[in-house]
């Protein structure tokens, strides 16, 4: 119950974001910067009842660049490209990363963690090559950027000394000044509705502060290869939903992009990390 709740959050982070910057309700430097003051908000609030007073000195500086330019560009990609393929691009950015990070760290794939990655890739090259419903190559590249830097982020959060909830609360909270800086150029284009910040503070604040939390509660039930594969859910959630909700169409490009990228990924975990516990524990979207 607890990672289907996650999962659902992690999801809502595309959903959310989308409605606000698809219509010009918020600028994307404003969403930045709202989303993780609220995001900090509750991690700092969850975190110091969790522990009895928050861990001083929790996350770092390097770690706070990170997921400020994952969320920088998250938003950025979301004035171009829809929820669903955003969502999709994201996952297979974070995932590539985390296997391209466990390789250099000394793992090595086996022959169906090869084919799985290979699959992956031929569905990557699927969904973003020229054609009628490849997605804006622009927005394309800002969510992969996004993908990369939230994937550098996990696996800095594998050398943590604090708990993984206390930690994040920090690396959010040392986030935020960085997003008042990108705020500062844009400022005189700025705009906000209230519904636009309301939107913003949904996704800092629940899709992204307490959906990491329940996630958090979620994992030691789940285990690292299990909680990897099971986020193998997120695009597809995020692509029904963005359906549903946002009239986002599904099209064959996406269908068998999602096949591919997916079912290698699924593919490459358990050939790749079946006995390292703690390299997929940290992968959140």
């Amino acid at each position: 119950m607890l990672a289907a709740a996650a999962l659902v959050g992690f999801a809502a982070n595309s959903l959310l974001c989308r409605l606000a910057l698809g219509p010009g309700l918020i600028d994307a430097a404003s969403f930045t910067f709202v989303r993780l003051a609220a995001g900090a908000s509750v991690l700092l609030a969850l975190s110091a009842r969790g522990a009895g007073r928050f861990v001083r000195g929790a996350g770092s500086w390097t770690s706070a660049f990170a997921l400020f330019a994952y969320a920088a560009a998250f938003s950025y990609a979301y004035l171009r490209i829809g929820a669903g393929t955003g969502a999709l691009l994201l996952f297979g950015a974070v995932q590539a990363t985390m296997l391209a990070g466990g390789l250099r760290a000394g793992e090595r794939l086996r022959r169906g963690g090869a084919f799985g990655l290979a699959l992956a890739l031929l569905g990557l090259v699927v969904l973003v090559r020229p054609g009628l419903a490849a997605p804006d190559a622009l927005g394309a590249a800002s969510m992969a950027a996004a993908g990369v830097a939230w994937g550098v982020y996990s696996l800095r959060g594998r050398t943590a000394r604090a708990p993984s909830l206390v930690e994040t609360a920090g690396n959010f909270a040392r986030s935020v000044p960085l997003a008042v800086a990108l705020s500062l150029p844009t400022f005189p284009s700025a705009h906000a509705s209230t519904h636009g910040i309301a939107l913003a503070v949904a996704s800092g604040a629940i899709a992204s502060g307490l959906g990491y939390t329940l996630w958090y509660a979620a994992l030691p039930g789940l285990g690292a290869v299990r909680a990897a594969i099971v986020q193998l859910s997120v695009p597809v959630l995020t692509a029904a939903a963005a359906s549903i909700l946002l009239g986002e169409p599904v099209t064959l490009r996406l269908v068998v992009a999602s096949l591919l990228i997916l079912g290698g990924i699924a593919l490459a975990l358990g050939a790749s990390w079946r006995k390292s516990a703690k390299t997929t524990a940290s992968i959140d979207i």
